[in-house]
């Protein structure tokens, strides 16, 4: 990134370093999903290499912001009755000046109570976060790197939203999840693997949870807590959401345990790592995920976790993976992602001359 190293409160990026800055956090972020998959491949044909490539869709940086800034817009916000100001496309990025730009300021009731999971109010006598920084026990850096702090605010990295301030989010700038992404082959009752009819691919399907808040389906994942771990916060959360850990008997808990750290000690690989197109996003505060993909190739290890819908989850059940998924967030381009690592099927129309 093109800006000065150590940079702790507030970080000015005028013209021209300003949009290098921006540029490069674009970049950056489209060689996160692509890195991580090819490393685990070095054998890995150029045509194949190349293939890969074309199916991400912010090569450049326009087609980054159509990608990310849809669900971030959403209105009303999600859990109230607050219209976001209107962004039309040309204007969500923060390089195209906007004079008339007046956003709405929202933070919802349940964040300003004080839960310990929020920050204080960004004028609080006392508070005085360390943006770009490893504050304390809580991670204020940002998964793409550095991002833009302005009057005391840090800014949404991929641009306007309409609206600002935190609303459900906890923590000013980024908010840190994580998202366990468990895969198993669809078989038949002879335990052979299903493929699928078009494509002749195999099926791949994953362990899904129906949110509570929103009705939507999604991956089991949640918030990385202070001091925390993100492997460690990727089995919690499976656990609590997709086995509802919290409500087993002491006895149930250790047996359970077990068969999760054998789950999730075995070989596994980063989706991504980065910015997330949440509905809950503002101009001030934004979520950033590490998806994380544990497949159990045979299906035993699955078969002695028995899914059960716990803690945010309303429902759990094994979902086949295609493009007609429709999930919370961007959680389908993460399973696309995992799809086209794990050689699974997809869609019916690849695309001309790609990944046959």
């Amino acid at each position: 990134m093109l800006l000065p190293t150590g940079a702790s409160h507030a970080v000015a990026v005028p013209g021209l370093a300003r949009a290098a800055a921006v540029f490069s956090f674009a970049v950056a972020l489209s060689a996160q999903p692509a890195r991580c998959a090819l490393q685990r491949h070095t054998s890995l044909s150029n045509s194949s290499a190349n293939c890969w490539s074309h199916l991400h869709p912010f090569n450049m940086f326009n087609n980054y912001n159509k990608f990310y800034h849809r669900k971030a817009l959403t209105s009303p916000y999600p859990g109230s009755h607050v219209e976001r100001s209107e962004v039309p496309e040309d204007k969500v990025s923060w390089l195209i000046e906007w004079k008339d730009y007046n956003p709405v300021e929202y933070t919802a009731m349940s964040v300003l109570a004080g839960p310990n999971w929020a920050d204080p109010q960004i004028n609080d006598k006392g508070f005085a976060p360390k943006f770009n920084e490893r504050d304390g026990e809580v991670e204020r850096k940002s998964l793409n790197g550095l991002y833009v702090v302005e009057n005391g605010r840090p800014q949404n990295p991929v641009g306007r939203t309409g609206l600002t301030g935190r609303g459900l989010l906890g923590r000013w700038g980024p908010n840190h999840a994580a998202d366990p992404v468990v895969t198993r082959w669809k078989r038949d009752r002879s335990g052979n693997k299903i493929a699928h009819p078009v494509t002749g691919k195999n099926i791949l399907q994953f362990v899904a949870i129906k949110r509570r808040d929103c009705g939507e389906w999604a991956i089991p994942g949640g918030m990385v807590d202070p001091g925390e771990k993100v492997s460690a916060t990727l089995k919690r959360e499976f656990g609590e959401e997709a086995l509802n850990s919290l409500q087993k008997l002491p006895e149930e808990k250790v047996e359970l345990e077990k068969q999760l750290q054998k789950l999730f000690s075995q070989e596994h690989f980063v989706v991504y790592r980065g910015y997330v197109d949440d509905p809950r996003n503002t101009d001030n505060a934004w979520m950033e995920t590490e998806a994380v993909n544990y497949h159990d190739e045979t299906g035993e290890t699955m078969d002695n976790l028995p899914l059960e819908a716990g803690d945010d989850a309303g429902t759990v059940k094994w979902v086949d993976i295609s493009e007609k998924l429709k999930l919370y967030a961007n959680h389908s381009y993460f399973i696309k992602l995992v799809a086209e690592e794990r050689g699974a099927h997809w869609s019916e129309d690849p695309g001309p001359g790609c990944c046959e």
